[in-house]
């Protein structure tokens, strides 16, 4: 499969991602940062690279990643959304796969809004009777 450019956004909470893949040798820089330093947690590279894992790996392409917002675990979840979504716009063939895996899915949860009146989003105040 060759790439030419292909940019995707991948969201997750508050936390967006936008993704650049292109022919390279498997390098990744995200947010001027290295991909081990950027996630130093084992789990939260393997998520990154999961759409990569039907294709052989990821050392045929040069990432360039920029993530803002939200906390380290919603920009991996986003970042991957993004890395399948460049994928797929290049190789339809993959769609169902990914769709399968879950990796196409936007988790549209987000944090409830505190309400007025409230100690949180539903929390209530403690009641006192005298």
């Amino acid at each position: 499969m060759t790439l030419q450019e292909k940019v995707a956004t991948g969201r997750r909470k508050t936390a967006v991602a936008s993704v650049r893949l292109r022919d390279g040798s498997g390098q990744v820089d995200i947010n001027g940062k290295k991909f081990d330093e950027y996630f130093p947690v084992d789990i939260q590279r393997q998520t990154v690279l999961a759409p990569f894992q039907k294709l052989g790996g990821s050392d045929k392409f040069d990432m360039i990643i920029r993530v803002k917002g939200g906390g380290i675990e919603a920009q991996a979840i986003a970042t991957r959304l993004g890395i399948a979504r460049a994928l797929v716009s290049e190789d339809e063939s993959l769609r169902h796969d990914f769709k399968d895996k879950g990796f196409l899915t936007r988790d549209s949860r987000k944090k409830e809004r505190k309400k007025y009146g409230h100690a949180g989003a539903r929390k209530r105040f403690q009641f006192s009777k005298r």
